[in-house]
Order: structure tokens, then C-alpha cells, then sequence
């Protein structure tokens, strides 16, 4: 159950990610968050999953690329719902060779709890959150949503673009990885 719930909130990562190429970094949080969802929907009017989405986006490929080593696809395909907050490519080139190690086979179930640490169970949107909000994660341990001037931060990581929808629960893209507390 737990590694289904990891996977899942690493595939709703990768949903986010890509929805964040799609977005024009010049527009306001909600602007952006909007038209990435437009972007992502099909012909059908439906949206795709996490996994989906982040599939479509490159600059979350490195989001998708750690979603499958960590053996999350399946998890965050699942209906959810989820929140994830989602970082970008740059967020992870910004670990530097921590990734890479990361990455490899023999670091799968740390990397796994990272990414789940970016999952919250349920769906919230960015007019949900509240400035001093406590959201625990699958992963187990909190993260704190801080509200100042308009602009959101999760653990400190700013929220680029918020509430961008998908089939399974929404994803608000940051700009750094969420590292989940040491012991």
C-alpha cells in the first residue's frame, strides 16, 4: 500500500512538471497555472493523469526519469486524489551529483521517500492553502505552507504554477526539491 502510494505521488510529480514547460514563466502564478491546464487537456476534454502529463512536459523529464527508478509510474497513476508539488528540471540539476547517485538502483527506496515527501493525499488548490498550513505528506512527515505578498512557498520552495489540474488531483510546480526532514 505504501510503495502503491509512493508511486503515485511520484507519477502526479511528473504530471506537474510537464505542465509547467507548457506555462509562460512571465505570467502570474494563476495565469500560468491556467493555461497549462488548457494546454494538457485532450481532445477529449479530459485530463491526463500525473504520469501523463509529465510524460508530455520536457522540463519535468527529470521529474519522469526519477519517478521510474524509484518505481512510483504505477502509484501515481492511480485515481487519487493527490496534491504534488512538483519541482522542475532546474530544481533537480540544482542537487547536483545527489541526483545522479539518486538515481541509481541501490538508492531507489530513499529516492522514493523523497518524492513522496512531494505528495500530499487529497486535492488542494492554491485558494485552499493558508499561510502557517501544516500538510502531511504520503511520505509521512509535514511540509508548512507559507503565504506572504501573494506568493506561496512550501518549505520554503516558491510555487511557479499553481493548481494545475489532472485526471487523479492537482500540481503546483515549485523551484527546488522538497528534501524530507533527517531522522
Amino acid at each position: 500500500m505504501l510503495k502503491r502510494s509512493l508511486l503515485l505521488g511520484a507519477c502526479v510529480l511528473a504530471l506537474g512538471l510537464g505542465l509547467v514547460a507548457c506555462g509562460d514563466d512571465d505570467d502570474e502564478t494563476t495565469g500560468a497555472a491556467a493555461t497549462s491546464t488548457e494546454e494538457t487537456e485532450s481532445g477529449t476534454g479530459e485530463t491526463g493523469n500525473i504520469v501523463e502529463v509529465a510524460q508530455q512536459t520536457p522540463d519535468l523529464s527529470t521529474l519522469v526519469d526519477a519517478v521510474v527508478a524509484a518505481e512510483l509510474v504505477e502509484t501515481l497513476e492511480e485515481p487519487g486524489p493527490y496534491t504534488v508539488f512538483a519541482p522542475t528540471n532546474e530544481a533537480f540539476e540544482a542537487l547536483g551529483g545527489t541526483l545522479e547517485t539518486l538515481l541509481e538502483p541501490a538508492n531507489q527506496e530513499e529516492l522514493a521517500e523523497i518524492l513522496t515527501y512531494h505528495v500530499v493525499p487529497g486535492e488542494l488548490t492554491a485558494a485552499e492553502l493558508s499561510d502557517g498550513q501544516m500538510l502531511e505528506t504520503v511520505q509521512g512527515d509535514s511540509l508548512e505552507v507559507e503565504i506572504s505578498d501573494g506568493e506561496v512557498t512550501v518549505n520554503g520552495a516558491a510555487v511557479a504554477i499553481a493548481d494545475v489540474e489532472a485526471s487523479n488531483g492537482v500540481v503546483h510546480v515549485i523551484d527546488a526539491v522538497l528534501l524530507p526532514p533527517e531522522g
